[in-house]
């Protein structure tokens, strides 16, 4: 059996050996406290902005490389695209760019701080996550990677190193250096990203869709299920020969315990023709939020499944990925056996709650008054009121449920686009009631 390790544990060298910058080093507006880590273009530092008092990763770039005779306009055009990005990307699972300085020999990148280290720690035998782990990172990659189409850009250089912890399965992609810009004049005619984890279309450098980042996260998944890359060659020849015709053995061929259903959900998505992949991003992630439901505990909620339960909603499906990540973060998830009572009539209480999957009844003084379904509010009346307040009906769980409850501190710290579709939510049920209680009453 592969060992498996917590998420965040160390293992980067991000996060575990940072180096003294020296003293009063400035850069712009922000002083850099300590150097974070150095590639081969660049050096990142932990610095503060001298002017909100926040810290930021700041990324520089070595003042060599855009003097390169050979590849210096590469190089240049590469950081530009990163650093024309600053504001523009905004989503919970991707690296906030905050702020860009390029000029002719110089620039650096300000960008949101993760110090949980990168994937690249956990794609090793001994470092493994557990399966369930690497299911909800594939879900919330994928819902980045989306949004980053919708915003008209590819990344073209997804691989671990590039995928950063913030905190448990809390992911959040980086680099957008080597990012396609559909939207620019710009035409790029260099071939960018890691070799290992391109795709076939981007290794013959066919014209690129989001197929070919989706392509690059089937072998990111596969990598951290198994700790080996999909293809691996002594040269870099055999190796693009192995991408373009061969087929990689199934995950589980590599580690006991993977089902066949994430089998088949890795190689789909590493398909050589971009059409026998999946068609969107969203078919990608419900068929690993289903997979995640097989291989984790029976009693944990994860957040796929939290995720996918609000979007169900036809009034909740308007939202944002970010306002959907905010209320499924606002909502304390549980649970419910059939039987069980979810709210007591004259009992207490100021909260929401959110009926995201199975079905109750409704009483007062043992008389049924109404049912609730799937994507349904109760509880609305104290809401809306504010402050806690006597119940006026009991709720009993019919079949099993899975229940969120939002109490109103939380949620009135939520964006006001969501708390706007909650509200919709809650408002439609209320019409809704009140439509079917003037058919009885006409009846």
């Amino acid at each position: 059996m592969t060992e498996t390790r917590p998420l965040g544990a160390k293992g980067s060298v991000v996060a575990e050996k940072p180096i003294d910058a020296g003293p009063e080093l400035r850069i712009g507006k922000y002083e850099v406290q300590r150097q974070l880590g150095k590639g081969a273009t660049g050096t990142v530092y932990l610095a503060t902005d001298s002017f909100s008092g926040g810290e930021v990763a700041l990324k520089t770039i070595d003042p060599a490389l855009f003097l390169d005779p050979e590849f210096g306009a590469e190089y240049r055009t590469q950081f530009l695209n990163e650093a024309s990005l600053a504001g523009k990307l905004r989503h919970p699972h991707i690296v906030g760019i905050l702020d860009a300085v390029v000029e002719e020999d110089s620039g650096y990148i300000a960008m949101e701080l993760v110090m949980g280290g990168d994937l690249a720690a956990h794609a090793s035998a001994g470092a493994l996550l557990s399966v369930g782990d690497v299911m909800q990172i594939g879900f919330k990659c994928c819902g980045a990677l989306d949004y980053a189409f919708q915003e008209g850009i590819f990344h073209r250089d997804i691989k671990p190193a590039n995928i950063m912890i913030a905190k448990g399965t809390e992911v959040k992609i980086a680099d957008f250096g080597a990012a396609f810009l559909r939207r620019s004049q710009t035409v790029q005619t260099v071939a960018m990203g890691s070799p290992y984890y391109m795709s076939p279309e981007q290794i013959e450098g066919a014209e690129l869709t989001y197929h070919s980042d989706m392509y690059s996260m089937g072998v990111v998944l596969y990598e951290l299920l198994t700790g080996h890359k999909p293809f691996s060659a002594g040269s870099l020849e055999m190796l693009v020969q192995k991408i373009l015709h061969q087929t990689p053995p199934a995950p589980s061929t590599l580690r006991a315990g993977i089902p066949p259903e994430v089998d088949a959900i890795v190689l789909k998505a590493m398909q050589k023709k971009p059409l026998d992949r999946y068609d969107y991003y969203d078919e990608f992630a419900l068929d690993l939020a289903r997979a995640a439901r097989l291989v984790g505990p029976a009693d944990v909620i994860s957040d796929s499944e939290q995720y996918v339960a609000l979007k169900r909603c036809e009034t909740l499906a308007e939202l944002s990925d970010s306002e959907v990540w905010e209320l499924a973060r606002a909502a304390r998830w549980s649970r419910v056996s059939a039987g069980t009572a979810l709210v007591n009539e004259n009992d207490e209480g100021d909260s929401l709650f959110f009926l995201a999957g199975g079905g109750a009844r409704v009483t007062r003084d043992g008389r049924l008054i109404n049912t609730i379904g799937e994507s349904e509010c109760f509880g609305e009346i104290a809401y809306i009121y504010g402050g806690a307040a006597p119940r006026h009906a009991t709720v009993v769980a019919t079949i099993d449920c899975l229940l969120a409850e939002f109490r109103p501190f939380v949620l009135m710290q939520v964006s006001s686009g969501a708390q706007l579709q909650l509200m919709r939510t809650l408002v439609r049920n209320l019409a809704d009631r009140l439509r079917d209680a003037n058919i009885k009453n006409l009846a």
